[in-house]
């Protein structure tokens, strides 16, 4: 495995831009969890005036609703929702600073303009590796709208987390070029 390159988080835009699509990648550090809802909520604060409960500067975000944690366990299963779902809200926390976004499926035009932009990465996790994915998340914690429940804003500690680069920080995509 001399050929995964490994991560120690925040993303910086230097370290996106070294990143090429098809890349494999290690991940260790902090992470947020977020998917639609918390996406909405993160604009309506914006659209407010509002700041947002995470700094996003360089920030890594995971498009995941993670399961109930088993007795023992710091989190359920936490496999990748599809990307796409939250091409409405990217480029708007892009533009603000985001780096990274974990997930799986295509992203938008719009989104890949935003990347381009910004110097910004799209990383892929495997669907149905839930389970792996989990035991990379040493620690979890809820930072806004617990009352969405898997679908609130959370912190997790990953180490070793195994991605690939979809799409890099020139624009170029997996999904579209191979």
């Amino acid at each position: 495995m001399d050929d995964v390159k490994k991560i120690t988080l925040p993303l910086t835009k230097e370290m996106a831009e070294s990143l090429k699509m098809g890349d494999r990648v290690s991940l260790t550090g902090t992470i947020y969890a977020a998917r639609d809802e918390a996406h909405e909520n993160m604009i309506a604060l914006l659209e407010e005036g509002k700041p947002l409960p995470i700094d996003i500067k360089d920030a890594t975000i995971y498009y995941v609703g993670p399961a109930p944690a088993k007795p023992g366990d710091v989190i359920g299963s936490a496999g990748p929702t599809t990307s796409g779902r939250m091409d409405a809200f990217a480029p708007t926390l892009l533009d603000l600073g985001l780096r990274g976004m974990i997930g799986k499926g295509a992203r938008s035009k719009d989104v890949v303009d935003a990347m381009v932009r910004n110097k910004c990465i799209y990383f892929g996790a495997v669907g149905g590796a839930g389970a792996l994915l989990a035991g990379c998340i040493k620690e979890q914690e809820i930072i806004a709208w617990p009352e969405l429940g898997p679908e609130a804003l959370r912190r997790f500690e990953v180490v070793d987390m195994p991605l690939i680069v979809i799409i890099d920080a020139e624009g170029h995509d997996l999904y579209v070029e191979h």
